[in-house]
């Protein structure tokens, strides 16, 4: 059976999640894994309340910021997928890694 690495970046730094992704890319497809993406959503505009006690009441303006998510697909190479779940990523980008196990054509469930 085969395996698709659904891996997505999300980051309030640009320049370091298109650097991780770019970089990320081309080492897979240098070690001969298919790769698709990177997949881009469009930015994300949030804003979070600031109170000035950990009760609600009285609040500082709210801090706003833009997040930027990515998305790559790795399949069918186990060991690069693993290799990348390894991998130690910057502490201001956040990574969530996703297998799923794809069933081979006419594949029978006895």
């Amino acid at each position: 059976m085969a395996f698709v690495t659904k891996l997505s970046f999300q980051s309030g730094d640009r320049e370091v999640l298109e650097s991780l992704v770019t970089d990320l890319k081309r080492m897979v497809e240098r070690k001969g894994a298919e790769c698709k993406g990177p997949h881009s959503a469009p930015p994300e505009r949030l804003t979070v309340p600031q109170y000035q006690t950990l009760q609600p009441g009285e609040q500082f303006d709210s801090w706003e910021y833009t997040s930027y998510s990515r998305r790559l697909e790795i399949h069918g190479s186990d060991d690069v997928a693993r290799q990348v779940g390894h991998m130690d990523f910057p502490d201001s980008v956040h990574v969530e890694i996703e297998v799923d196990r794809k069933k081979p054509l006419g594949y029978r469930n006895e």
